[in-house]
């Protein structure tokens, strides 16, 4: 007995398979757009990571010279400073009154000299017409070299006031990022008190700590891609430089990875992680951009033949150079995954 479908019921059956149709024809369109790497074997770089810190190579604590009340602060942390520019200003009326009394001085010096100098030239002139005595032109001569010494003293005295009262202006050693400021407004300065810290951000470099067996691996290829996990961000390093020393008690060496002058939203004390490359090797690999990173879980969206898309959770090994990362498990060689994950997981969710 055959049994017949209600019009309605037919028209609602219908309705849901061109749905169902249309959103799986929706996902494979959406799949088709979605840029992929293969997972496969490729003859790579073999890696050693060792844990980091960037540093700055110049950063410097500029403090007052002078004693007095801050006047003025034209930058604030995070500011960028030209070299040269004004940071603090500090009171100068005092040193502004022993420069008036140490030019006063050498007025006074001036003055006494010039007479000393008349007077000599008077006293050789009675000395050649036998109308004084030989001992009296060397009390002149004498006079006229103190009178001198005194002024060059008083003009050394003017010049070290001058430049007491160019220390009450504080300007920046070169161009670079304010980042700690210790004062404020209206606060004491005294001789040796730190005003500002600031740090060059076109030359950074990682300091990294490796054991002291893997130094000669290190020497032999000086080569490194630095990674920054806080910003999923590679940089190649541009120069390596193993420090002559080692802890006497970790056993490990020091080594600086000059990173590029471009980067971006990278300041001293972020956390890194450097890979020097140690040797060549065979390994099943995807492009690093695919990696999925959702807190302890790593995966990837995984494109089929037909376009469908699935995430797959997977296990890393060590970064293989050339925008790729070891895969350990989870994949299969020829393989497709997505090279934009948030891409693929909208397309998931449609």
């Amino acid at each position: 007995m055959s049994t017949r479908v209600q019009a309605p019921a037919r028209r609602r059956i219908l309705l849901t398979f061109g749905a169902a149709l249309a959103l799986a024809t929706g996902r494979a369109l959406a799949a088709e757009s979605l840029a992929t790497g293969s997972v496969q074997y490729r003859e790579v770089d073999l890696t050693y990571a060792a844990e980091a810190v960037v540093e700055a190579t110049r950063q410097s604590t500029v403090s007052a010279q002078v004693t007095g009340r801050i006047v003025e602060l034209k930058y604030d942390v995070g500011d960028y400073v030209q070299k040269g520019q004004l940071l603090v200003r500090i009171d100068q009326t005092e040193a502004q009154q022993v420069v008036a009394g140490s030019e006063a001085q050498v007025a006074q010096a001036q003055a006494a000299y010039d007479n000393a100098r008349v007077e000599l030239e008077r006293t050789r002139d009675l000395a050649r017409q036998k109308f004084v005595s030989q001992a009296a032109l060397d009390r002149a001569t004498a006079a006229m070299r103190v009178a001198e010494a005194q002024l060059q003293s008083a003009r050394a005295g003017a010049g070290q006031a001058a430049t007491t009262r160019s220390y009450t202006t504080v300007v920046a050693p070169y161009s670079g990022v304010v980042s700690a400021r210790h004062v404020e407004l209206g606060e004491m300065a005294a001789p040796g008190k730190p005003l500002m810290t600031g740090f060059d951000p076109g030359e950074l470099r990682a300091l990294a700590t490796v054991p002291q067996f893997k130094v000669a691996d290190v020497k032999a290829s000086p080569r490194a891609m630095v990674e920054i996990p806080s910003l999923n961000r590679w940089v190649t390093g541009k120069a390596i430089s193993v420090l002559p020393s080692s802890d006497a008690r970790t056993y490990a060496t020091r080594v600086r990875v000059d990173l590029p002058a471009d980067l971006r939203d990278v300041y001293p004390g972020v956390y890194a992680r450097v890979h020097f490359t140690v040797g060549r090797g065979r390994k099943l690999v995807m492009p690093v951009s695919a990696v999925l990173r959702r807190s302890e879980v790593t995966g990837a969206y995984v494109v089929g033949e037909k376009g469908e898309v699935s995430l797959r959770q997977v296990r890393l090994g060590e970064a293989a150079g050339d925008g790729l990362i070891e895969v350990l498990a989870g994949l299969r060689p020829g393989e497709k995954v997505a090279l934009e994950p948030v891409k693929a997981g909208m397309t998931l969710g449609r």
